[in-house]
């Protein structure tokens, strides 16, 4: 998710089945306000972990089968049941957004991509669930493209992150391309930095690749959304080098002239 309200994933898309669309806004709906706990406003920690901890209480009435006490968890707990699905992955969101609260830093890519797992994964496993896929493999398959569009996002925000006194790239990558964190809050683009950067981008690149394959398998709308997912990231990417690895400057992002070529490349999708 976020960068100032990055998506993992598009709300109410087009290419989404009519009947799916409102579902996946209410999931949305919640994700959305529940990273926003985390994230936004000048709350203290303390009320930050408070609030999302009610969250988890208004979970724990839907699993009870009793009404939860606001509108949103009443809506979200109708989508639930109407779909068959579980809390599980809104919790390991709620799990995410909490050690947003609290940590800062990560030692080592292993620990970054638990929090991916947590962070951007349940996202993926709650649309195969709605196109009623469980496959081990689609399963594997959805969740390294999350957690490359995580990484992908956090490349983009290196600066963004950094105001918030977050940094996303491991600390053991830093300290095996010497680059320090007054690097990052001069916005220094040098050669150390460059390879630190082509380093994590190739990571992601295959991440993203490895995981490409589900959008061919998925029919209909749903593996063309899932072409537009991968091509929209791995073009994130391209932008970043093209751009010599300075993403405090201009933050890359998709412009139309992306979104034209993603919609020719889609057609020749290999995956």
């Amino acid at each position: 998710m976020p960068n100032s309200h990055y998506e993992n994933f598009p709300v109410a898309s087009p290419f989404l089945p009519p009947a799916l669309r409102a579902p996946v806004r209410d999931i949305y709906t919640f994700a959305r306000s529940a990273d926003d706990l985390a994230d936004e406003g000048d709350a203290s920690p303390e009320q930050r972990i408070a609030a999302l901890n009610y969250y988890e209480a208004e979970l724990d009435l839907v699993d009870a089968g009793q009404p939860p006490q606001t509108a949103l968890f009443r809506q979200l707990a109708h989508t639930l049941q109407a779909q068959q699905l579980p809390t599980r992955p809104l919790r390991d969101l709620l799990s995410a957004f909490r050690q947003d609260v609290v940590q800062t830093r990560y030692m080592s890519f292993e620990a970054l991509l638990d929090y991916c797992n947590r962070s951007a994964n349940p996202v993926g496993r709650i649309m195969l669930a709605l196109f009623g896929e469980s496959a081990k493999l689609s399963l594997t398959q959805s969740d390294a493209i999350c957690s490359a569009l995580q990484i992908i996002n956090f490349l983009q925000d290196v600066a963004i992150d950094w105001e918030k006194a977050r940094v996303y790239l491991p600390q053991e990558d830093l300290q095996r391309f010497g680059v320090t964190e007054e690097d990052i809050a001069l916005g220094r683009v040098e050669q150390r930095w460059a390879a630190l950067m082509q380093f994590q981008i190739d990571r992601a690149r295959q991440m993203m690749l490895d995981g490409a394959p589900l959008a061919r398998k998925l029919p209909g709308r749903m593996g063309w959304e899932l072409r537009l997912i991968v091509l929209g990231g791995l073009r994130i990417l391209e932008k970043i080098e093209a751009a010599d690895f300075d993403v405090f400057r201009q933050r890359p992002k998709l412009n139309a002239f992306d979104w034209l070529m993603m919609g020719w490349r889609s057609l020749r999708f290999v995956g």
